[in-house]
């Protein structure tokens, strides 16, 4: 899963700065543009763990 649908996208915000996170991939991952880390997407879930993140 790389491409989020409108509805998950809109609810689903950065745990560290609540910025609006985009598909980052491959790997499956998203990001937020805003501080600059990506998170990963494992078997369909996004894992927001603020420890999880990495740099872009």
């Amino acid at each position: 899963m790389t491409a989020l649908t409108p509805w998950v996208r809109a609810a689903l915000r950065c745990p560290v700065c609540r910025g609006e996170l985009d598909d980052a991939g491959p790997p499956p991952a998203v990001a937020c543009p805003t501080c600059g880390v990506k998170y990963p997407v494992r078997d369909g879930i996004v894992h927001l763990l603020a420890s999880e993140g990495k740099p872009l």
